[in-house]
């Protein structure tokens, strides 16, 4: 059974008040949105040219690490487009009929935003194919002989998906996407001015030495430094008075175990367990899950993008390898 970390990129789906409070400190339009410049210059154009010519925009893939605003950006683009968005996963649309569901009671203009996109089945992307191209929708009804083939008109909507991983996404379905764009990391100055901003808004006081610490913690993901704070806000209520400090800010990380590269137990664990079992020679994703007990893609998705960003594994042909900076980290 997984532990549940601090430092998850994921919202746990059996925990309503995270569910809540991430919808409530997500920003509603490209002003409110920290980071991202790049992506939010080219999508500025590209919706104030779809509005100018009265058209939906052109259907968008983002793309990257788990935690930094796929959902988010799908949210401020349907707000800035002035248009209803619809919200599902990639394995929530089992069969091509749940995806006819959906599509048909769209309005002109929607935004069908897919979670993890790349979970599609083959039968729904085909289905999903003519209906981001043609706005049509080829369907079967009946079977055996009686079966025929029936081409319902859809409105003029926008897909936008998300994925952790392009490459598992197939090559016919990414080609019908006009936009690609990667979600890189942040800063710690744009982590540090998220975590104000959410303190704000969660009604906290914090004080900026307090935000600039917390962002060394954050893994330069938005949704880890959001979680952080709200951790930090509940310590500074019950051990303080409530104004979030930096001595109160480093009594609750150190109660939390996440050290100043933002690793947690878990994190430090997996990389002794590499450094003790194989040195600094390569090993392969497969043997890192059985020596940590957690799946491929766990290591993949969730381990694997933050601990490259900052040095501490490297990918080589034979497989992956602790770097020197990592093991001195951890003290070994």
């Amino acid at each position: 059974m997984a532990i549940e970390r601090i430092i998850d990129t994921v919202v746990h789906a059996d925990d309503s008040d995270e569910q809540i409070i991430e919808v409530t400190l997500r920003p509603q339009t490209f002003a409110d949105y920290v980071g991202q410049e790049r992506l939010k210059k080219n999508l500025q154009l590209a919706i104030t040219a779809a509005k100018q010519r009265g058209e939906p925009i052109d259907h968008v893939l983002l793309y990257g690490p788990p935690g930094l605003g796929k959902t988010t950006m799908a949210s401020v683009i349907a707000n800035e487009m002035g248009v209803g968005l619809r919200v599902t996963a990639g394995p929530a649309i089992e069969r091509a009929g749940d995806l006819a569901s959906i599509l048909t009671n769209l309005a002109d203009g929607d935004i069908l935003f897919i979670d993890e996109i790349h979970r599609l089945s083959r039968t729904v992307e085909e289905v999903l194919y003519s209906a981001m191209e043609d706005f049509k929708l080829d369907i079967v009804i009946g079977k055996g002989p009686a079966a025929r083939s029936v081409r319902l008109d859809l409105p003029k909507f926008t897909v936008i998906g998300a994925t952790t991983r392009t490459g598992s996404l197939a090559a016919p379905l990414r080609d019908r996407f006009g936009h690609l764009y990667r979600l890189e990391f942040y800063t710690h100055e744009e982590i540090a001015r998220i975590i104000t901003r959410a303190a704000d808004i969660l009604k906290a006081r914090i004080e900026s030495s307090s935000a600039k610490l917390l962002s060394t913690r954050a893994r330069l993901t938005p949704r880890i430094a959001n979680r952080l704070l709200k951790r930090v806000r509940d310590y500074a209520d019950v051990n303080g008075d409530g104004i979030i400090d930096t001595q109160v800010t480093t009594q609750a990380l150190a109660m939390m175990e996440v050290d100043e590269q933002g690793l947690d137990p878990a994190d430090r664990a997996m990389l002794i367990s590499i450094i003790d079992n194989y040195g600094d020679k390569p090993v392969g994703l497969t043997t890192i899950a059985a020596l940590t007990g957690d799946e491929a893609s766990t290591i993949e998705d969730f381990y694997e993008p933050y601990l490259m960003q900052i040095g501490f594994i490297e990918r080589t042909p034979r497989g992956r390898r602790v770097t020197p900076k990592a093991r001195s980290h951890v003290g070994r």
